[in-house]
């Protein structure tokens, strides 16, 4: 539920936001429709075969390990929100890697800020996303899964936050509370933008751009966002390559 409202509160935001007029117009049909699809498939699809394929396939293969883990409860949360954050770290860095690019080039084919595009990318992208098979692997292992899973649903109302362009304003106590550890819009947008498309891997926190040297700090966001190109939207939602 927490996902669900954070969309739909960072949606009204953006169709109202007075500073930038709603973006309907902005939008190609072929970028709505990557969207949408986007969204669909990573919002339903891909829980549902995590419930129904990827837990039954850890029960076939560790028939005695289930709950077989006390973690509770922060313990429980700090694995979700932090310990697999650094796994996705470089998952994240490993797809901008040459051999691995074509995985992930059409998530940086947005070229606006807004919450829509959150989940755009070729759709079998995500069964390349560490995300898919270390939660269910946590959630079938863990006693009481409750907090791991609050880690979960945290994470992904940050990240549908982070693709959007409310960010909090320089110098305010928000601002300060969590510029110093929490990955902010702005920082995610560098990431987008053509003139640092190398850096700024994180999903929730800068620790591991600033341990390994690949963060760019900036406090505003990007003049441009977004990579050129020509592949055709049946070539984007399924054979991201020429």
């Amino acid at each position: 539920m927490l996902v669900f409202f954070t969309f739909v509160i960072l949606l009204a935001l953006t169709v109202t936001n007075s500073k930038q007029p709603f973006f309907i117009g902005k939008k190609s049909r072929e970028d709505w429709l990557l969207d949408g699809i986007g969204l669909v498939f990573q919002g339903i699809v891909i829980p549902f075969f995590q419930i129904a394929i990827v837990l039954r396939l850890y029960q076939l293969l560790l028939p005695h390990a289930r709950a077989s883990l006390n973690f509770y409860p922060i313990p429980a949360f700090l694995l979700s929100f932090v310990f697999v954050d650094y796994l996705y770290y470089w998952n994240h860095r490993l797809f901008h890697t040459w051999k691995l690019w074509f995985i992930h080039q059409v998530h940086h084919t947005v070229t606006q800020i807004d919450v829509l595009g959150t989940s755009r990318n070729t759709l079998w992208t995500s069964f390349f996303i560490v995300y898919l098979w270390i939660h269910s692997l946590f959630i079938y292992l863990l006693q009481e899964p409750y907090w791991y899973i609050l880690g979960i649903s945290l994470s992904s109302a940050l990240d549908l936050w982070r693709h959007s362009s409310f960010s909090p304003t320089q110098n305010s106590w928000l601002y300060r509370c969590l510029s110093t550890w929490l990955i902010l819009p702005q920082d995610h947008a560098w990431h987008h933008s053509p003139d640092c498309i190398a850096g700024n891997y994180g999903a929730n926190l800068k620790l591991w751009d600033k341990i390994h040297g690949t963060y760019y700090q900036s406090d505003k966001m990007p003049d441009s966002l977004g990579i050129d190109s020509f592949l055709s939207v049946n070539q984007k939602l399924f054979l991201p390559w020429q």
